[in-house]
């Protein structure tokens, strides 16, 4: 089900956050469990052969967890944690990177297996991270609470569980489990109303009026000149941070209609100074991750900067590959991680750029790293690359899209460059009449290009 669409928007999320606050009434143990069973038809509506595979993952990662968190000994609790990581690591690898590794061994060694068919589960990627970071902290004895009906909740919890945030036990579990929170709180339902309407208006004005730019500039690379290829780059780079923002925005305000706060994802990344700024303020959780559990553990800046440098590498590596099963995600986060290093060697040279240099030098370096994200492959890439280079000439034509285009290409630029985020003009926002024919304005406008949206660029990973 998309957050897109008239079934959520008109009578999933209304009957969810009607349901949940009449039933906590008489029973909050009831409320969690009616918000899991909508989780799951939620979930179900994509294809309900899906939800085996999240329910076994969510079996299987709860039964380690309770093991870790014994704490018989040691030993014992270092093998749970080995059986939990192969069980999660094996199950992501197997929907997500088994084809991959076919298609490449044959590439290499001219064997000739074929392509299996396996459907990739959706959001499998995020609630696959969420419960790894979940075994880690039991091992590590961080988990204080481990009722199963919250870890399900905590897991299949609907605004979250397709294209993230990727959430930690430390944020939510005692928001499900606080029984405070189950009655309604008219400010929360009103702020989380206007964040899911800019978020829907930043999905259906902006992400999906750009997007047929984007399409088809990177469906066509060979053919791209000097202009069309800066046209389509930027296009693709404003329709992916308007499209993924969006749907963290509408995933933020379904929560807090419930008192449920999910944590940020985006803080204006376009703003950024540097590439380590960048990662600060874009896919934020996914940055928490990758830091609290790939490169802290091992070894982070402890072990010289040799090790530190090729730590950059190697996790923004796996973080290209946590995208999917490619070459362009691998070289994409090579790129990001060797950035990485260069501003480390710079600053060593302790020359500060003013902040508006470091901005586009920065702007320009992640969005052209976006094309080789988006490119079909690493052939693609190198052209839509060369053509922006000048290497294909510097002819200034360009196919003009319609206006209504230009326009959300214009309107995309100024909002990514301005410093405050959706998630706080919703907070910050003034309740009264005119706001609320704003949002309302707003909300209609949207629904109205609603049958024409398309589904969320996040889903596919």
């Amino acid at each position: 089900m998309l957050f897109n669409s008239y079934a959520f928007i008109l009578f999933f999320l209304p009957i969810a956050v009607i349901g949940y606050f009449a039933i906590a009434r008489r029973s909050s143990l009831g409320a969690t469990f009616f918000l899991c069973a909508m989780s799951c038809v939620f979930y179900i509506w994509w294809k309900a052969s899906f939800i085996l595979v999240l329910l076994a993952s969510m079996t299987v990662n709860f039964i380690l967890a309770q093991h870790l968190t014994k704490r018989v000994n040691e030993a014992a609790s270092k093998r749970w944690l080995i059986v939990g990581l192969i069980f999660n690591i094996g199950l992501l690898g197997y929907f997500k990177y088994t084809n991959f590794f076919i298609a490449n061994m044959n590439a290499v060694i001219g064997s000739d297996y074929s392509i299996l068919n396996i459907a990739l589960p959706l959001g499998i990627s995020f609630f696959t991270f969420t419960q790894i970071a979940f075994l880690v902290d039991a091992w590590r004895g961080r988990v204080v609470e481990l009722s199963a009906a919250n870890y399900f909740l905590f897991v299949t919890y609907f605004p979250h569980l397709l294209a993230g945030p990727i959430i930690h036990h430390r944020e939510m579990m005692p928001q499900f489990a606080d029984a405070s929170l189950k009655k309604i709180n008219w400010d929360n339902i009103a702020c989380g109303l206007i964040l899911f309407t800019l978020g829907l208006t930043k999905k259906v004005l902006i992400a999906d009026q750009i997007a047929p730019i984007a399409n088809d500039g990177f469906a066509n690379t060979a053919a791209l000149g000097f202009v069309d290829a800066w046209m389509t780059i930027l296009a693709y780079s404003l329709q992916l941070a308007f499209d993924f923002s969006g749907y963290t925005d509408m995933a933020l305000g379904a929560a807090l209609m419930m008192n449920i706060k999910l944590p940020q994802n985006f803080n204006a990344p376009y703003r950024a100074t540097n590439i380590q700024d960048f990662w600060r303020r874009w896919h934020m959780t996914l940055s928490r991750f990758l830091r609290d559990y790939i490169y802290i553990p091992l070894g982070g800046n402890r072990l010289g900067e040799v090790r530190m440098c090729l730590l950059f590498l190697a996790t923004f590596i796996i973080g290209g590959l946590w995208h999917g099963a490619a070459w362009t995600f691998v070289l994409w986060g090579f790129l990001h991680g060797a950035a990485l290093v260069v501003l480390h060697l710079w600053r060593k040279l302790s020359l500060p750029l003013p902040n508006i240099v470091a901005i586009f030098i920065t702007f320009i370096f992640v969005i052209c790293c976006f094309a080789v994200f988006r490119a079909a492959s690493l052939a693609d890439a190198m052209h839509i690359l060369s053509a922006a280079a000048g290497l294909k000439g510097v002819s200034l034509h360009v196919a003009m899209p319609a206006w209504s285009v230009l326009l959300a290409m214009l309107a995309a630029l100024v909002l990514a460059f301005t410093p405050k985020t959706a998630f706080e003009i919703a907070q910050q926002i003034t309740l009264n009449k005119r706001t609320a024919l704003l949002v309302g304005a707003l909300m209609l406008v949207s629904l109205v290009l609603v049958p024409g949206a398309t589904e969320f660029i996040y889903f596919i990973f």
